[in-house]
């Protein structure tokens, strides 16, 4: 099926309906995500393939004996590619079986300008928008020489901060992610502050804006986020702790205040297992940690629940949270009902006024 059909492709979530059953045929084009070789247990090659689209992901896997191995073996990661499939689960997960794969051209992706748009997943919220919130949070900074570093920082990274992922895979892990990420955290901070003003509120504010700067030099990759070589080498809590360094020189931020800045960096990832190169050790470093926890956490809860298949009790399970996740919505007509109720029977035995209780 070409992509210019008007017949419209079925997306992931599409695929995750209750009315496509194990067997059932499909065609569509998704982006190939990750593809790993690995070894199954008799010795043979395979690849473990990670399939997806704006709506959401599939893993799946293809053995050496598949007509394709070699041509999707040697894709680049990102590739958007036509696929013929068959509805199939593996240990309640969706995973298709793979019946023929053919990579897209440029000619066929330049004929169908609304593909990309339907395979690259967005930030709900308008990207113009997110940006222009985040320039108040930084101009909403009063000491002079913090706010200084954090414009500084922002001016060197901001074109690729506005389009880069906050994670490979796990959370905000989509074009605009970091962008989003990021704001919604100053959000939460703005909120939180009154209720600790133990929190220097422009430290924590420059810790929460320049946090994850490092990934717009971690990740590379236009339709597939991936780690680059100083990623690898480096990762971007170092390379993060560089910029701030760089520009809290430049921009002449006192040397406690810098050390503090740099702290909030390196120790933002929470604990050393995760990437920390530190743990917290001031209030405002253990702030930002806990708001970057957060909101890491409820950004999985709210993509999956935008990308949950209607009728859809719970999710699948999701290694962030260790759990899958309820997303049919609460039964708040019940809810109503009860609290109505209790309200009539505490009517009815309140003494009146006057009597004695």
């Amino acid at each position: 099926m070409p992509p210019d059909d008007n017949t419209p492709l079925p997306n992931v979530r599409d695929l995750r309906s209750a009315e496509l059953h194990d067997g059932a045929a499909f065609t569509g084009i998704y982006l190939l995500r990750r593809c790993a070789v690995k070894t199954a247990v008799n010795g043979n090659a395979y690849l473990a393939l990670e399939l997806g689209d704006r709506s959401g992901s599939f893993n799946s896997n293809l053995f050496g004996d598949h007509p394709q191995f070699d041509l999707i073996r040697a894709l680049p990661e990102g590739s958007p590619v036509r696929i013929e499939g068959r509805i199939d689960h593996y240990n309640g997960r969706l995973s298709p079986k793979l019946l023929k794969l053919a990579p897209l051209t440029e000619a066929e992706l330049a004929n169908a300008p609304t593909v990309l748009e339907n395979l690259v997943e967005t930030p709900s919220e308008n990207a113009d928008a997110l940006w222009d919130e985040l320039q108040t949070y930084i101009e909403g900074i009063k000491h002079d020489e913090l706010r200084m570093t954090v414009r500084g920082v922002f001016e060197e990274i901001g074109e690729t901060f506005r389009v880069s992922s906050a994670a490979v895979a796990m959370h905000h892990a989509y074009r605009g992610g970091l962008l989003e990420h990021t704001t919604h955290m100053a959000r939460t901070a703005k909120a939180l502050f009154p209720v600790y003003p133990e929190v220097n509120a422009d430290l924590a504010m420059a810790g929460i804006l320049v946090h994850d700067t490092g990934k717009t030099i971690e990740y590379e990759g236009t339709f597939a986020t991936r780690r680059s070589r100083k990623g690898i080498l480096q990762g971007h809590v170092v390379l993060g702790y560089q910029l701030v360094r760089k520009h809290g020189l430049k921009a002449r931020l006192n040397a406690d205040l810098l050390e503090r800045l740099e702290h909030i960096v390196l120790s933002h990832q929470g604990e050393p297992e995760w990437g920390a190169a530190v743990w917290a050790a001031t209030p405002e470093a253990v702030f930002v940690s806990m708001v970057d926890n957060l909101d890491a956490k409820m950004g999985m809860v709210q993509r999956t629940l935008r990308n949950a298949t209607p009728g859809e009790e719970f999710s699948e399970r999701l290694p962030g949270l260790n759990s899958q996740l309820l997303v049919a919505p609460p039964n708040t007509e019940v809810i109503a009902i009860a609290t109505a109720a209790n309200a009539t029977a505490t009517t009815a035995i309140a003494p009146k006024p006057g009597t004695p209780a």
